[in-house]
């Protein structure tokens, strides 16, 4: 900066000297080598940038390995090394600043760039190892028909049990490290929030100082350029993976013995939901006071959706153990107020318009179980039909499982045939599709 002055200073003294010459002192500037102080400085700085922003990658990357998300660590939830990071970015542009330079708003861009990848590196690391939800999703069992009176017995109920269980731990074990419990799961959400609220008010204390800054540039300042992006997104996407794969985990890993293995197995009156309400309830605990409160309804909603998934798979994908008649729907459709009350919790819990909305598709579904055997055949050909149209031959064709269950799709109806405990059910299902009663 001082070699910069005194340039200007030299420069100002020879054209002050030159005035009166004939071209006014233009030879003698042209004569005069430039220093180019400020290109000297601004690779300076950018040398300084790129050894702060190093020196955060390699920090990001010894720490994260090491930490352990233990929601003890300290009052707020949070990850250590996630303070850690947040802090030393924070000295970083604090620094920056600092500098006695005329450039800041020139520069600013690269040091955030550097910064911002460091960031979403150490967000990318901290849900790596969380898979997604698909990994806990159990694998759907073959269809099967049931005929009148096919209620299974304790012996055979027992096994089937067994034998469901070891399935579901066979599909999960592998590729699912089931050391990360709930309450570790939530610590890295509340990280991934907090990192998302400290971005905006880094952002905003940017804007600050560039504005207070003796800046050169200040003119060109476009704070809609200047935000930390990658890691922003990053944190969303992560908060978003997270909590579904948690969500996922609860219903269908942790408490899979009381919904996937246990639920309607048999006859529906002795198998209802109150042991996976109870269960469930105890887990709600724990994330409520676990989580961010910024983000608890968020993980709730998840939570509520994966049951709603749940619920349906085991209607409509739940293996031989289960089997429908009509009486029993309206055994079912109270199982599902019990579900939607435990969410909604006397007022006290989520709005009464967000479980309405995620639980449209259980709603749309559930009067198919109360609903006449011939009326549900007729319909399943008359949408199968439509579907292959001339293409249909003397037997029916297999319709594929969709993406979602609706009752206007055939697939959907084709799983409450065959699980409908009654002779008409299986006489179709027998003559179309020579399903078996077994596995």
């Amino acid at each position: 900066m001082a070699a910069d002055k005194l340039e200007k200073d030299l420069v100002q003294i020879a054209v002050a000297d030159s005035v009166e010459s004939e071209d006014g002192g233009k030879s003698v500037i042209r004569e005069m080598q430039p220093y180019e102080a400020e290109a000297v400085i601004g690779n300076l700085v950018k040398s300084w940038i790129k050894i702060r922003v190093d020196r955060l990658g390699e920090w990001v990357n010894r720490n994260i390995q090491q930490e352990v998300w233990n929601p003890q660590a300290n009052k707020e939830g949070l990850a250590p090394s996630a303070v850690e990071v947040l802090r030393v970015i924070d000295d970083t542009l604090e620094a920056f600043f600092l500098l006695p330079i005329s450039m800041h708003a020139v520069l600013v861009p690269e040091l955030m760039s550097g910064l911002d990848k460091s960031l979403q590196q150490y967000i990318l690391k901290a849900k790596a190892d969380c898979g997604d939800r698909n990994s806990f999703a159990p694998t759907l069992p073959p269809l099967t028909r049931c005929s009148t009176g096919s209620k299974f017995h304790g012996v055979f109920r027992k096994k089937e049990k067994s034998q469901s269980a070891q399935r579901r731990k066979a599909q999960v074990g592998a590729t699912i490290d089931n050391s990360y419990d709930i309450p570790h799961l939530c610590v890295r959400i509340n990280t991934m929030q907090r990192i998302r609220l400290e971005l905006v008010v880094l952002e905003k204390r940017i804007l600050a100082n560039l504005s207070s800054s003796k800046s050169s540039n200040n003119d060109e300042i476009n704070g809609g350029n200047l935000k930390f992006k990658l890691s922003a997104a990053a944190a969303v996407e992560g908060i978003h993976q997270i909590c579904e794969f948690m969500a996922y985990k609860v219903v269908f890993h942790d408490l899979g013995h009381v919904l996937w293995d246990s639920l309607y197995v048999g006859e529906v009156s002795y198998s209802r939901i109150e042991p996976f309400l109870h269960e469930l309830e105890q887990y709600l605990e724990v994330i409520s006071s676990t989580v961010h409160d910024k983000v608890r309804t968020r993980v709730i909603v998840d939570v509520m959706q994966a049951c709603f998934d749940g619920f349906l798979l085991v209607l409509l994908a739940g293996g031989p153990p289960r089997a429908f008649s009509l009486q029993d729907s309206a055994l079912i459709e109270e199982d599902f107020k019990f579900l939607t009350g435990l969410f909604w919790s006397n007022g006290d819990g989520l709005p009464v318009e967000l479980i309405e909305k995620h639980s449209t598709t259980v709603q749309s579904i559930l009067p198919l179980f109360r609903a006449d055997t011939e009326h549900i055949i007729q319909q399943f050909i008359q949408l199968t039909m439509e579907m292959y149209g001339s293409s249909v031959k003397s037997r029916l064709p297999m319709p594929p499982t969709p993406d979602q269950w609706s009752p206007e799709d055939p697939n959907t109806l084709l799983r409450v045939l065959c699980y409908r405990n009654d002779e008409a059910a299986a006489k179709f299902l027998k003559k179309n599709y020579n399903l078996s009663k077994k596995v």
